[in-house]
């Protein structure tokens, strides 16, 4: 790829404002998608501490095997968005259709796993009535894998046209759905039986499925959209397209799960201090998630934009929308720390029914881990931002392997020492997961300065 920079370059207020035009949406759906579970979460607390520790660990156990699927469908994004700046739209439809081929491989491959979710649980150490509760979950909830990847790749399509909104739309509303099913099929209703954690599952099936047939739909049948064929000759094998989909969509995956396996494996080390500990665990990641969703959103938007001025040639661009992104995003997460700080017995008592004396009891130490949340926000959304970026560039494989490195050569061990080795218990957990989160991020916007100095380079040579 050759790079020029005889288009006029844009102001960096003109890219700040693009970013956020573009990452508003995006962050409004990865907040939309992640409300399925937070549903789920908030609904099953109230049956009480055992259901809402099972709702927390069958998540994370199902929210692993997810990510590292999503890979193939975020790999859409930079892939397709580089195709239309360089004015290829038949590669915007070969990559969707290729990435949808993957996901629906990996799912198939992966729900037999999920299946003995009860098994891994007590292999693991959890308690056994937690277990039981979490694959009784797991086992409605697992079905929703093949809905879920393919949402990711029908938004990253959308996202690729610059037009989010419209899978913002369709999750808003299946968030709507997600919710009155689960009080209607938890609790029971309408002459239907309290089906408890199974409930829950059913109904993120249910609305996930309503989800991605509506976005289907729209991309199909769109008038605005339906020029591009989506869906053309979708039974069609495309080799080329899915060994470029393949190779981008694996180190994503394994980049996204470096950071969530870590995140799960501190559940699990949690399970090991306590039920109360475990709870006020889920509580905290649950925010300090919905707080991540808008840098990822953003990251996403650096993706998009990235990807487009690569396509193009435009080596200002692509330095200044990486740029403009991590700005925006450092200024959201700097606010979300300040709620985390200022506000946490109310953001506490917003999953927890403080009159319960056992629910109360967790409260303490949801406030003590979101007070760690707060330091280590700044951080996880630069290396989010970053990555972000260096997909754009379809820069996938060093960010991988910097996720390997931070995440499982300094934060997890980090987290158990800290815990167990230095007897901190859960608090130190929280500071394992703070290390390993300043690591990655200081690592990813070291490769992402070097990978826009040769851009530049190049064009300045030219």
């Amino acid at each position: 790829m050759s790079f020029s920079e005889s288009a006029p370059a844009r102001s960096w207020l003109e890219h700040v404002k693009a970013t956020i035009r573009l990452g508003l949406p995006l962050i409004g759906s990865q907040l939309a998608q992640l409300a399925l579970n937070v549903t789920n979460t908030v609904t099953l607390g109230r049956l009480g501490p055992d259901e809402l520790a099972a709702a927390v660990l069958g998540w994370q156990a199902f929210f692993v095997i997810w990510m590292f699927g999503s890979g193939f469908g975020y790999a859409i994004m930079p892939l397709a968005a580089n195709a239309l700046g360089a004015r290829d739209p038949r590669g915007l439809r070969r990559f969707l259709r290729m990435g949808l081929w993957l996901g629906f491989a990996y799912a198939l491959l992966a729900t037999p796993l999920l299946w003995r979710g009860e098994a891994l649980f007590l292999a693991l150490g959890q308690e056994a009535r937690i277990s039981a509760l979490a694959a009784e979950y797991l086992r409605i909830l697992q079905w929703s894998l093949f809905p879920q990847l393919a949402i990711i790749a029908l938004r990253s399509f959308f996202g690729a046209l610059e037009r989010p909104g419209i899978a913002l739309l369709a999750l808003v509303m299946g968030g709507a759905l997600n919710l009155l099913l689960n009080l209607l099929l938890v609790f029971g209703g309408w002459g239907i039986p309290a089906m408890g954690m199974a409930g829950a599952g059913l109904a993120t099936l249910l609305s996930t499925s309503c989800v991605a047939l509506f976005l289907a739909a729209y991309a199909a049948g769109a008038p605005s959209v339906r020029i591009h064929a989506a869906f053309g000759r979708f039974l069609k094998p495309d080799l080329p397209a899915l060994r470029e989909v393949f190779r981008l969509g694996w180190p994503i995956g394994a980049t996204i799960v470096a950071e969530v396996a870590l995140f799960s494996a501190t559940t699990i080390m949690m399970g090991w201090v306590g039920a109360r500990e475990l709870a006020a665990h889920g509580v905290a990641l649950q925010y300090s998630g919905l707080a991540f969703m808008i840098p990822l959103g953003l990251s996403a938007a650096a993706t998009i934009r990235v990807g487009r001025a690569q396509g193009r040639g435009d080596a200002s661009g692509v330095s200044r929308a990486a740029i403009a992104a991590l700005g925006v995003g450092a200024v959201f997460a700097c606010l979300s720390a300040l709620a985390f700080l200022t506000i946490p017995e109310t953001l506490a008592g917003l999953y927890l029914d403080l009159k319960n004396p056992e629910a109360a009891a967790v409260a303490p130490f949801v406030v003590g881990f979101l007070a760690v949340a707060a330091v280590f926000q700044i951080v996880d959304s630069l290396q989010g931002l970053a990555s972000g970026a260096l997909r754009g560039l379809k820069d996938a494989r060093t960010p991988m392997l910097i996720a390997l490195v931070s995440y499982w050569g300094v934060g997890a061990p980090a987290s158990y020492g800290l815990a167990f080795g230095l007897g901190w218990g859960g608090i130190g957990i929280w500071w394992g997961l703070a290390l390993g989160l300043t690591t990655a991020a200081a690592l990813m916007t070291w490769r992402l300065a070097g990978r826009l100095r040769r851009p530049l380079a190049m064009a300045a040579a030219g």
